[in-house]
């Protein structure tokens, strides 16, 4: 059976790590924590870690986070759905937005149920997913701080979430600039100019974050150790806080090359044939593990080298361990490594245990 495990003291290395990074530049942080699907065991070592602030894009994961600590901050980290509103405002402290119409959701929502909603008003700044246009603002903003029970506590952004597009020095600068513009216009100060993210924190080690930046939202790089524009190790940092193991169930010596009429495979895939293939063979193995809990074999890195992941159906996945077998036997298991887009779909799989080690 396969397994992930999820070690504690590499968690809070990083923690460590990043927590003295944003302490020693004035800036406040919070926990990005989806790519835990709601997981009350692995919840519960974030919440161990003394983060004040957790984010996630599903509110029962927030619920989850409140369950186990009432006094850490919530954030639900995207604009929300008309029909979530009320448990939107009951789990989480805070919500991402870029609709006028649904802050006045929110501001009805949470004036029933008397309470005080925190919103932060995510800006476009060229990505192209979520963010009101810098043209639209002002306007937008005069709307918002009129409404009732609701208080803007900061102006955001996020960037190569979508269309890949990096942050900058620029890019920056430019939403301290909407911050300083906002609040000469109305008179009201906005606490947390929220535009790092993992893909920022690179930014930093060059100096290149503007000091009106004065938050942070991290996810990938905690869990993972590393840069992401460069997609290299950290140094001090641990890159396998999260490992999947997943057992042989066949090994046997079989043709490189398919034998039979081709076409699509259930995934809609059609294989590229090597033609310098006909004719060898190689050890293939089979793992107990296949797209409907890995989306993608390439976020799997085998700490074999010498394996190489060939492709998967809905429940094996395919391996070729080469000319020989190298000594692995059926019942062995296979360790990797994986990249976020792995973890995040076997994070929530049903069939995939996870285990929490030191």
């Amino acid at each position: 059976m396969a397994y992930i495990e999820f070690n504690r003291t590499k968690l809070r290395t990083n923690f460590n790590y990043l927590n003295e990074l944003f302490h020693n530049r004035g800036i406040e942080w919070a926990i990005v924590a989806k790519l835990l699907c709601g997981n009350e065991k692995l919840l519960q070592e974030v919440a161990n870690l003394g983060i004040k602030e957790v984010c996630d894009s599903r509110i029962s994961n927030l619920r989850v986070i409140k369950s186990l600590n009432e006094t850490i901050d919530t954030v639900y980290i995207k604009p929300p759905a008309k029909d979530a509103i009320p448990d939107v405002v009951r789990y989480a402290d805070a919500s991402f937005n870029t609709e006028l119409s649904t802050i006045k959701w929110l501001s009805e929502e949470a004036k029933k149920q008397n309470k005080l909603h925190k919103v932060i008003i995510m800006i476009e700044l060229g990505d192209l997913r979520e963010g009101v246009m810098g043209e639209e603002l002002l306007n937008f903003y005069k709307q918002v701080f009129e409404l009732p029970n609701i208080i803007v506590t900061g102006i955001g952004t996020n960037l190569n979430c979508l269309s890949g597009v990096y942050p900058s020095e620029d890019k920056l600068i430019q939403l301290g600039l909407y911050k300083q513009l906002i609040e000469i216009s109305f008179n009201r100060e906005i606490p947390w100019v929220t535009g790092g993210t993992s893909v920022v924190i690179p930014l930093l080690f060059r100096e290149q974050v503007p000091r009106g930046i004065n938050h942070f939202r991290v996810g990938e790089t905690l869990f993972f150790g590393k840069d992401l524009t460069s997609n290299d190790p950290i140094e001090g940092m641990e890159e396998d806080v999260i490992k999947l193991f997943a057992q042989i169930i066949e090994i046997h010596q079989k043709p490189k090359v398919p034998v039979g009429f081709m076409g699509e495979n259930p995934s809609g895939e059609v294989m590229d044939i090597d033609k310098s293939d006909y004719g060898k063979s190689s050890y293939r193995a089979i793992i107990d593990l296949g797209v409907l809990d890995i989306s993608n074999p390439d976020f799997l890195i085998s700490e074999d080298p010498n394996i190489e992941v060939i492709g998967a159906s809905s429940d094996m996945l395919v391996i070729d361990l080469g000319s020989t077998d190298r000594d692995y036997n059926v019942g062995d298991m296979l360790t990797f490594k994986l990249g976020y887009m792995g973890a995040l779909r076997l994070f929530n799989s049903d069939y995939i245990e996870k285990r929490v080690v030191d």
